[in-house]
C-alpha cells in the first residue's frame, strides 16, 4: 500500500469553490493520480478502498478510474466491494479498529460535525 500523508487542502479548496461537483473532482485528482504512481511504480494496476462506501458515488468513480487507466496505459481492478461492508462493519467494531464516519474531505467532515450538532440540539 502506498499513501500520501498530505491533505493538499488548498489545492482541494481552490478546486472544489463554484459550481463543480467537489466529490468528482476528488475522485479525479486523486485516482488521476493514484493510477500515476501505480504506472510509476511498475504496479500491475489499482484500485480504491473508496469502492467499498455505499455512500460513495460508486459509477463516477468507475468511470474516472478507467478514464485514468486508460491515460496511463495501467489496469484498473473493478470490484463492487460494497457486497462486504456489513461484515466489515461488523470486523471492525470486534477489532475495535478506527472507523471514520465521513469521507475524508473538509466539507463531509463539517456535514458530518453539523449534523451532530443537530441531533444534540
Amino acid at each position: 500500500m502506498i499513501y500520501r500523508d498530505e491533505y493538499g487542502l488548498d489545492e482541494f479548496v481552490r478546486g472544489t469553490i463554484g459550481d463543480g461537483d467537489r466529490c468528482e473532482y476528488c475522485y479525479t485528482t486523486r485516482m488521476f493520480e493514484t493510477a500515476r504512481m501505480a504506472k510509476e511504480g511498475g504496479f500491475d494496476g489499482f484500485t480504491t478502498s473508496l469502492l467499498v462506501s455505499p455512500y460513495q458515488k460508486h459509477d463516477v468513480i468507475k468511470s474516472i478510474c478507467e478514464s485514468a487507466a486508460q491515460l496511463y496505459g495501467i489496469d484498473f481492478y473493478y470490484e463492487d466491494f460494497r457486497v462486504g461492508w456489513g461484515e466489515s462493519q461488523k470486523l471492525s467494531r470486534e477489532y475495535e479498529m478506527y472507523r471514520q464516519k465521513y469521507c475524508g474531505c473538509i466539507f463531509s467532515e463539517k456535514e458530518r460535525f453539523c449534523k451532530k450538532l443537530i441531533n444534540y440540539g
